[in-house]
């Protein structure tokens, strides 16, 4: 059983401190109910779908294509949900829009998920094109009952998988903070991705150990300096020791996003993409705001079977190190609630403002530790007085709604 602390600050509230973000979301099995509609079930490994505020569809374009959202065109307000599976020809990922229709569809607030509710989320889904421009491999429609047609087919099987996730699917999101340039090296690598397979010259072939949903998330924020990129083609038999899986991916971003030594300046230098985050973009992986956020799939539902969905981890080890990380990230508010996270981050940034100096003098001088060093102090400097910014806004906050309830 998970614990989430993070209902204390809505999404809309965070998206107001932090506009551009990123989350990793690990979605469980999902089991759908037999006599509604195509029957779609998946396997315990679950899917992964990539979620970044900030960010837009261009419509015009016929096609899968993010537009990020500039400073001044209220980005907080804007969002797309990107997922990777088997079903695409001609794209490596496609994309729905608007932070609620990713999760919820067209499904009210406390509305049961009725097999009425279920189609208007997928009229909805075609309105706004998410399969628009988009073509499936050909053995897919094997199995499409006689009558419906192949567009009906491609937007039903793609429910709760691609868009409205949490109809079907627990979900337990990796949230982390980015800024303007970062998000637009994100969205510069996706609309990359994609372009091989847009004039179907190319078709795109899932694989498991070597190019599968977590590959795609996990690559587009080592764009952003969050991590070392994971190898994309490697051969299936060295691949299948050692490859990005959705449980996985949620813990090991919880962990980066929080618990890099940030107040250790040596530390930081000796991890190579820390120090290069630092030197190209004034930024560290380690940052206030980022957060584990645990969803469950909607249990007042005719459609899907909710009861006990598997998502399992990908963990060879007898320690089960995993298993011990996703029940620590759970049990530690620091991990799941904004105030907690901020008032952690501003102790270390504290910390760091006392050992500033440690680093310089303690190694052999050159031009790429002086620049490393002033970067740093900078970095920390200005999140410290973020940090201080958003805790006075929530304490105020506070008092306003203690005030208003007198």
């Amino acid at each position: 059983m998970t614990r989430d602390f993070s209902g204390a600050v809505t999404d809309e509230v965070y998206a107001g401190f932090f506009p551009y973000y990123a989350e990793v979301c690990a979605l469980s099995e999902l089991r759908k109910k037999r006599g509604h509609g195509v029957l779609v079930r998946s396997g315990m490994g679950g899917h992964s779908l990539l979620y970044l505020n900030g960010v837009g569809l261009d419509r015009a374009a016929g096609y899968p294509t993010l537009i990020l959202c500039e400073p001044d065109a209220a980005p907080a307000r804007h969002g797309v949900g990107l997922s990777v599976n088997s079903h695409y020809k001609n794209a490596k990922w496609v994309a729905a829009e608007g932070r609620n229709f990713v999760w919820r569809g067209a499904l009210a607030p406390g509305e049961r998920l009725s097999v009425k509710a279920y189609e208007r989320t997928q009229h909805y889904a075609k309105s706004i094109g998410v399969l628009e421009g988009v073509a499936f491999h050909d053995e897919l429609f094997r199995d499409k009952p006689r009558g419906m047609s192949e567009s009906d087919y491609m937007y039903e099987i793609s429910v709760a998988t691609d868009y409205a996730v949490r109809f079907g699917r627990n979900s337990y999101r990796a949230r982390i903070p980015l800024d303007y340039r970062r998000m637009a090296k994100i969205v510069d690598y996706l609309n990359g991705l994609n372009v091989p397979y847009r004039d179907g010259e190319k078709a795109f072939q899932w694989r498991l150990f070597n190019d599968n949903c977590s590959h795609v998330a996990h690559n587009a924020l080592a764009e952003a300096g969050v991590w070392k990129p994971w190898p994309i083609g490697e051969w299936f038999v060295t691949a299948a020791f050692k490859f990005p899986v959705p449980k996985n991916e949620f813990v090991d971003l919880v962990l980066r996003a929080n618990d890099l030594p940030i107040d250790d300046p040596r530390a930081i230098y000796r991890d190579e993409v820390a120090r290069r985050a630092l030197l190209d973009m004034d930024v560290l992986p380690t940052a206030p705001g980022a957060l584990a956020i645990s969803t469950p799939a909607i249990t007042d539902n005719d459609v899907y079977d909710t009861k006990r969905l598997k998502l399992i981890f990908y963990d060879k080890s007898l320690l089960r190190p995993y298993y011990r990380h996703f029940s620590r990230i759970f049990s530690d508010p620091r991990y799941v609630d904004l105030r907690a996270n901020l008032v952690h981050f501003a102790g270390l940034y504290e910390s760091a403002l006392k050992r500033g100096t440690a680093l310089k003098g303690g190694e052999p001088g050159s031009d790429e530790l002086a620049r490393f060093h002033a970067s740093y102090e900078r970095t920390i400097d200005r999140e410290a007085d973020k940090v201080r910014q958003i805790l006075e806004h929530l304490d105020r906050s506070a008092c306003q709604t203690v005030l208003a309830a007198l």
